[in-house]
């Protein structure tokens, strides 16, 4: 089945980083249409009819968090666009940002009439320093011809877009502690509530928003809602970015709409093209490093036995049981040479490094948990470590401010749920494991390709 492309159609139209090109090809036509015909409620309207989730990882319904926006007399109010990637395996907006900028402009001022924000902000990772250059041009393109500034299109609609960078933290990809970084203090998370719907960037209501999804308005207002959430199925509407990578023969950034299942999307040529050398799958984690990776015993179908999706509903089936999340589309294909034990500790290891150390359940506990998978890894470990793993990640899980608690915990509590064997093993073969890995001896060979 041929892929739908509502994001990346454009992106490799030869100078489509030019202005001139990018407006030759429909650019910022969903612009003309919402300030020429749309009221800034017809606009979010048709966001609601379209069903578009956040893509940034919690597939929270956009629409519902522009209505929470505060609109109190004579209080500014402000879209900012979470540009700062750093979900490990994703990558997918450092594409749409460097291949064709103008689209993540057009959605701003859209998105931004919609609100009633005259000043909005893309706040960038750091380390992607020359994209910034790539966003200033093309924000310099869109003012130059009329669509940032003053009275947009003589419709008394005034705009301008900032670019800030970020300092490499980790933690400023959590709303509140990007908020924080933009105003330039420490990016520590905030205390909700208050929301920054009603108290965010500078003490005004606020609407944070990840690359992807205001991207994904310009095609929502340009074919209309209700045609938009026709692609897709059930609560997962429109198309999705997937960031694909590890263990396959093609690796890159793809646009699914969301029906095709894991399967075809991991074997599929027109996708990740498989597996290299002809080797087994071992496991997937398809969200993003924080979200539960998946046995290859338990990708391919529900906790119900019906065939798992490329979807927000499919593959969360059967819970954390069974089951994993979306999240931000950051997926990582592990074959049969891997060891989740390795792969556990080194994201251990990332996690303990970005925790901001406000919480002290994420502070003590991301750093005991490394300890004691390092031990596990280089033959030090014992059998208790284990379930002392569990215990910790148990007390991490829902116990701190922001949610890097939680994702420092799900590996961890996935790899142990799925692959205790391989723990254990580890234990017990102390010697062997720093020369080989487990493989994959625990699955019978019909489950996996």
């Amino acid at each position: 089945m041929a892929s739908i492309k509502l994001l990346l159609d454009k992106a490799h139209v030869p100078g489509i980083l030019n202005y001139d090109t990018y407006r030759k090809e429909g650019g910022y036509r969903s612009v003309e249409k919402a300030l020429g015909n749309l009221t800034p409620d017809e606009v979010t309207e048709e966001v609601k009819k379209s069903g578009l989730r956040g893509r940034g990882g919690a597939g929270f319904p956009t629409d519902m968090k522009w209505s929470f926006l505060a609109k109190p007399e004579g209080v500014p109010r402000y879209l900012v666009v979470n540009a700062d990637e750093s979900e490990p395996g994703t990558f997918k907006d450092r594409y749409l940002m460097e291949f064709i900028p103008h689209l993540l402009i057009e959605g701003m001022i859209t998105s931004s009439y919609a609100l009633g924000a005259n000043a909005s902000y893309i706040y960038i990772r750091g380390e992607y320093a020359w994209i910034v250059d790539i966003l200033e041009k093309a924000i310099a393109e869109a003012k130059q011809n009329g669509w940032l500034g003053k009275n947009i299109m003589g419709k008394g609609y005034d705009l301008e877009i900032y670019v800030q960078r970020g300092a490499g933290a980790y933690i400023c990809g959590e709303e509140t502690a990007l908020l924080e970084s933009l105003e330039g203090k420490r990016g520590n998370p905030r205390i909700k509530p208050p929301f920054p719907a009603v108290k965010g960037l500078w003490g005004c209501p606020t609407v944070v928003n990840n690359v992807e999804t205001i991207a994904a308005v310009v095609p929502i207002i340009n074919m209309g809602g209700e045609e938009y959430a026709k692609i897709g199925i059930g609560r997962s509407t429109g198309t999705k970015l997937i960031s694909a990578c590890g263990n396959i023969n093609k690796p890159g950034v793809y646009e699914i709409d969301m029906t095709i299942s894991v399967e075809e999307f991991i074997y599929s040529d027109e996708y990740c093209g498989g597996i290299p050398k002809g080797k087994k799958l071992k496991a997937c984690i398809p969200g993003g490093s924080s979200v539960p990776i998946v046995p290859a015993n338990l990708l391919f179908k529900t906790a119900k036995g019906e065939t798992r999706y490329m979807n927000y509903e499919s593959l969360s089936d059967g819970g954390f049981e069974s089951g994993t999340m979306m999240g931000s589309g950051g997926f990582i294909v592990l074959d049969e040479d891997q060891c989740v034990v390795r792969h556990t500790m080194t994201l251990a290891h990332f996690y303990n490094h970005e925790s901001c150390g406000q919480c002290s359940p994420c502070r003590e506990g991301t750093g005991w948990m490394y300890k004691i998978l390092k031990n596990l890894e280089y033959g030090k470990g014992k059998m208790s470590d284990i379930d002392l793993l569990w215990d910790i990640q148990r007390r991490i899980e829902g116990n701190t401010i922001c949610p890097l608690g939680d994702a420092a915990a799900w590996p961890v509590a996935a790899a142990i749920r799925h692959f205790r064997d391989e723990f254990e093993w580890h234990v017990t073969h102390p010697e062997e494991a720093l020369v080989r890995n487990f493989g994959i001896a625990h699955y019978a060979d019909e489950l996996v390709h």
